[in-house]
């Protein structure tokens, strides 16, 4: 059933080659149980009751405009790669004057629930934030970005694997690539993003701590479970989430078959 959400407009990233799929199809259209893994995110947007959809589109960006034709999407092209935040860029004239909240999920990441969601919104709409982030704790945070929070326990920034100094690479919560910003604050920020860091790329990442340091309130919420928030890079972690989604789909049904 979807939500109220009137006001929100969903961006989902799409444009990432994948190389560590090993193939050359782009990386959302590799198939989970049979679909385009984009097409669960695709769902999820559509289940809040998403008002505007966009979808950027890069590597083999033709082949998603057709795998998503009659689906009432808009996109945006993402040229060049040059990282999260520069992809999130190109929506700006499709965000400009727009009001509520947009929500950026990852094109690679199929199982996060509406529920979920649902909770990330209530954070980021309670506190009146200018952007709140999905977190999550997992036992081995290999490669993922870490949550650094302040002493009063909230979110500071956020700092990626390769960015990390040792006590930081020994957090466990993470960021799942999910957030809710105000439009404005969000095109604000984009503009001030640099690509000083190891990999020379913008990182959406780096909203984060603009946004604190010019004053603004920045929420969060945990994913339900951590297994929902798996960001899918290789062939391996495709295996992964196809056995939790039919795993869950069994006891999804069975919970209903009892109390039917």
């Amino acid at each position: 059933m979807e939500e109220a959400n009137s006001d929100l407009i969903t961006v989902i990233l799409a444009a990432g080659k994948g190389t560590r799929m090993h193939s050359g199809l782009a990386k959302v259209l590799h198939r989970l149980n049979g679909r385009p893994m984009i097409h669960y995110v695709l769902d999820t947007a559509r289940a809040l009751g998403s008002r505007r959809i966009i979808v950027i589109v890069g590597h083999q960006a033709e082949a998603v405009r057709r795998e998503l034709a009659g689906m009432n999407v808009e996109f945006a092209v993402q040229e060049e790669q040059r990282g999260t935040g520069h992809a999130v860029r190109q929506a700006g004239p499709l965000l400009a004057g727009e009001k509520g909240v947009v929500l950026v999920l990852a094109g690679d990441t199929p199982l996060i629930r509406p529920s979920t969601l649902a909770s990330l919104m209530h954070a980021h709409r309670r506190e009146g934030a200018a952007a709140s982030v999905l977190t999550a704790r997992v036992d081995d945070p290999t490669g993922l970005g870490r949550i650094l929070r302040d002493a009063t326990g909230r979110i500071d920034r956020i700092v990626e694997e390769k960015d990390a100094i040792t006590e930081q690479r020994a957090l466990k919560e993470i960021n799942t690539s999910t957030y809710c910003f105000e439009p404005s604050r969000l095109l604000q920020a984009l503009d001030r993003l640099t690509p000083e860091n190891r990999q020379g790329e913008f990182y959406l990442t780096d909203t984060i701590e603009i946004l604190r340091r010019q004053g603004h309130r920045v929420a969060d919420a945990p994913a339900g479970t951590p297994e929902e928030t798996i960001g899918i890079n290789t062939p391996e972690h495709l295996s992964a989430a196809e056995s939790w989604l039919l795993a869950n789909h069994f006891a999804r049904a069975s919970h209903e078959a009892k109390n039917s």
